[in-house]
């Protein structure tokens, strides 16, 4: 049956929206103009008006009725049309569509065709000409001029790593073996076949005396143990000579597994990370019990480790040479600061809490390859035709970050650059790669304090491509190798635009005039830009640019519903730091007739954002869309507004991201604070009547607003909150406040539950039960220990079927209208 897919409202709660309502002007496309003013009294735009007032039921429904726009898009390979899903609605499916760059509508894509469709990730031969990629765990090789697809395997087992040597020829990983297919004749050889075991012994000669004694007195088991000898030389001798049989089996021991693998373009090496085999960052206890199970039982589901009882060994990386069969274990002596004793000063801090003396001693680091949370390529780079290496590597206790290039001789590492944060290194902007075919290398680095781009020449020296205070990300090297693209928030933090710079000069130029917030991709002939794009009041669609040219709106699935309907857009503003840091972007929503001069003073909300390090001041459209109606409701209702990007927030640099270090909930709520003064001088508010909730992370901070400041708010709403991050998990928190048997002062004084004593406000909290991301059991400790301590003033509300992302529509109404009635009992 045809899935329809409808570019109207999609339900009766949508139609109740859309009559007379007059869309607010959108500035999407006029000229960004750069905020240079120092003022703090702003001069705030009236909201409009809406003719309509939204309920809760409407902004909780199902958000197809908000359109059901495209997803995923990418480039097909003749850089003439785009591909991009769309999820039919209230379909657990997605659906792939085709659109051509001068069409005006996209065509779905029939299932038996999607073998053949153009893949986003795909690898080229060198000489351009082929496409191999991998769909549904097979491998498929399109020839690029004739648009011919070839299927190569066709297997149960899913490969992975497919890439093209330098001969033409196919490699790819399959478990732990490496595998070639000579394109040409079609045979298919294994590479590499490596078995986390200790090599076969074969036949040992008699070594204790009743052994030797057996053989000199019995001719018959002499002569069984002398012919055992002369087939397995026989056996070895012929594998050392017959041209047709495999490889020689890799016994690389049976303490470590593998972690991943990469091939050389030559196909001569091989780099094989390595993981000890009894680390399990999962324990028995670590479960989730789903108390609605489909058999009517409560299951067990297994969940993640907690950061306090995670403890990662590192890994080890290992060279070997499939040619000569010589293993080389790379030794980490080469990396600067291998060995220094980072924390130092943290554990001397709490040894001295506990009345005892620290001594720093130096040893080898832990180390892994790098974990960007963003990035889609590999912490493992080659040369494009050379036996050259690049690996970047994090150490485990999360201060430094190496880009080092590998002597596949010797094994040893050589620091080509060097990142050490002495809070930690950022999980993203970790870019880097080859230049080309060169020797030069290109890399993000926030050295300077903001993610920038940087340049290692054939010379060894580092030059800077890009400086100012502002975030360079989404690097893309041109297909000629003479440009590098990227995306930055150059003119003001919330609004993200295209650039790209010339490698040879240095010489910038802007691409793009998006006044909002955006992704890009390059098209595979380097001359058009294919954009993501969204504004304050507009959802993302998709457009094209050629490289000089105008954009192009290509899709406009968002539903007239809510094109329609007259949205307030937040007014970004700059709120003045009272602890000396720099200015704090917030958006503000004003009431429906806001007049600053009204008699009684005006209500008001902040919204904490999820996620810590996370942007939601920004200009384009929030990725809490439903937050984003809720606060337009709120505004209807005569309630001001305002969500921060209180310090740890993304976007505005490093000192800004790392100011929460070890010392999570005690800045951001400093930046609250200043938010709530702010309201009163620029919009009217009493503080008196201000309330705050959030999600997640913004749940964490509403707790540690109502336990240390119980002034400052006089309700709050904490939804799916961590209120122990003792309890949350590894890569996560021990970048923050280090581990717990390192650092507890950290723990203590960031952790809700040790602050639960303050409690003298209304709290409501509100959890998911199958939320795996935050614990349902972080909520419950606190339950009881607010019991405990005779609190009278919260009340709680579970979600039996939800995880950490609600899924279910009435799961989000009725969480809203709890919210919504909190502030309406407590805040009017």
């Amino acid at each position: 049956m045809t899935r329809l897919l409808r570019n109207t409202a999609l339900s009766a709660l949508s139609l109740a929206i859309i009559s007379g309502c007059s869309a607010t002007a959108d500035t999407s496309n006029t000229p960004i103009v750069p905020n240079t003013s120092s003022s703090y009294t702003v001069p705030l735009a009236t909201p409009p008006k809406a003719e309509q007032s939204l309920t809760l039921n409407q902004i909780m429904a199902n958000p197809d009725w908000m359109g059901v726009l495209a997803k995923n898009a990418y480039w097909a390979d003749d850089s003439q049309s785009i591909y991009f899903n769309r999820q039919a609605h209230q379909s657990p499916l997605r659906d792939v569509y085709q659109q051509s760059v001068s069409a005006a509508q996209a065509n779905i894509v029939k299932l038996n065709e999607l073998h053949s469709v153009d893949q986003k990730y795909g690898v080229l031969s060198i000489d351009k000409a082929q496409k191999a990629y991998i769909y549904q765990g097979n491998i498929f090789v399109k020839q690029l001029a004739s648009g011919d697809v070839k299927q190569i395997t066709r297997f149960n087992t899913p490969v992975a790593d497919v890439k093209f040597l330098t001969t033409g020829d196919l490699v790819y990983v399959q478990g732990n073996s490496v595998f070639k297919i000579h394109l040409k004749s079609g045979l298919t050889e294994q590479l590499a076949d490596i078995q986390m075991a200790n090599a076969p012994k074969g036949v040992i000669d008699p070594e204790s005396y009743i052994a030797k004694q057996q053989h000199r007195l019995i001719e018959y088991v002499a002569l069984q143990h002398n012919n055992n000898k002369t087939r397995a030389e026989y056996a070895e001798e012929l594998a050392a000579q017959d041209p047709t049989f495999a490889a020689k089996t890799w016994y690389l021991g049976d303490d470590e597994s593998v972690s991943e693998m990469s091939i050389s373009p030559g196909g001569r090496y091989l780099l094989v990370s390595l993981v000890e085999k009894d680390y399990n960052w999962r324990a028995e206890h670590d479960i989730m019990p789903n108390y609605l199970g489909k058999d009517g039982y409560v299951d067990a589901v297994p969940s993640r480790a907690r950061v306090a009882e995670d403890s990662y060994p590192g890994q080890r990386l290992v060279v070997l040479d499939l040619v000569d069969h010589i293993k080389k274990d790379i030794t980490i002596e080469g990396l600067d600061g291998f060995d220094e004793d980072v924390l130092a000063s943290v554990k001397s801090e709490n040894a001295e809490a506990k009345g005892e003396s620290y001594k720093s001693e130096t040893s080898p680091r832990l180390l892994q390859l790098m974990q960007d949370w963003t990035w889609s390529q590999s912490a493992i780079q080659w040369h494009e035709t050379e036996n050259k290496l690049l690996v970047m590597l994090e150490a485990v206790d999360n201060k430094d970050r190496w880009i080092a290039s590998v002597d596949l001789e010797t094994g040893k590492l050589v620091t080509e650059h060097r990142l050490h944060d002495d809070a930690w290194v950022n999980y993203t902007f970790n870019q880097f790669g080859w230049v080309g075919s060169s020797e030069s290398i290109y890399y993000l680095s926030e050295e300077s304090g903001y993610s920038q781009l940087y340049v290692k020449g054939e010379n060894g020296k580092s030059t800077a491509l890009t400086k100012g205070e502002y975030v360079v990300d989404q690097v893309t090297l041109s297909p000629d190798a003479t440009h590098l693209y990227y995306r930055a928030n150059k003119d003001h933090p919330g609004t993200y635009n295209v650039y790209r710079v010339e490698i040879s000069s240095g010489k910038t130029e802007q691409l793009t005039q998006w006044n909002g917030t955006l992704d890009y991709e390059l098209s595979p002939n380097g001359k058009s830009l294919l954009l993501t794009a969204s504004s304050a009041i507009k959802p993302n669609e998709l457009y094209v640019q050629e490289i000089g040219g105008e954009f192009t709106q290509l899709t406009n699935y968002t539903s007239k519903a809510f094109a329609d309907y007259a949205w307030q857009a937040p007014q970004v503003v700059k709120v003045p730091s009272s602890h000396g840091v720099k200015d704090i972007y917030a958006r503000v929503y004003l009431p429906q007739g806001y007049d600053a001069n009204n008699a009684e003073k005006y209500p008001a909300v902040i919204f904490n954002h999820g996620a810590g390090y996370l942007q939601n001041a920004h200009n384009g459209f929030s990725g809490y869309f439903r937050e984003f109606m809720f606060h337009n409701m709120l505004t209807q209702q005569g309630y001001v507004v305002m969500d921060m990007d209180y310090r740890g927030s993304k976007g505005y640099g490093r000192d800004w991201r790392t100011a929460v270090y070890r010392n999570m909930g005690t800045p951001e709520v400093e930046d609250l604070k200043d938010g709530v003064s702010w309201m009163a001088s620029n919009s009217h508010v009493d503080t008196a009547k201000v309330g705050t909730y959030g999600g997640s992370y913004g749940g964490f901070l509403t707790f540690m607003a109502l336990f240390n400041e119980p002034e400052l708010f006089q309700a709050g709403a904490a939804l799916r909150p961590v209120t122990d991050w003792a309890h949350y998990n590894a890569p996560y928190t021990s970048n923050i406040l280090n581990t717990p048997d390192v650092d507890p002062i950290a723990y203590e004084r960031s952790s809700p539950i040790e602050h639960a004593q303050g409690l003298e406000k209304p709290l409501l909290i509100m959890s998911g039960v199958l939320d795996d991301n935050v614990f349902f059991q972080d909520s419950v400790r606190l339950v009881q220990r607010l019991i405990e301590l005779e609190k009278p003033m919260f009340e709680t509300a579970i979600y039996p079927v939800e995880p950490h992302g609600f899924r279910q529509p009435s799961s989000w109404l009725d969480e809203y209208r709890r919210i919504y009635k909190l502030f309406e009992q407590e805040l009017k």
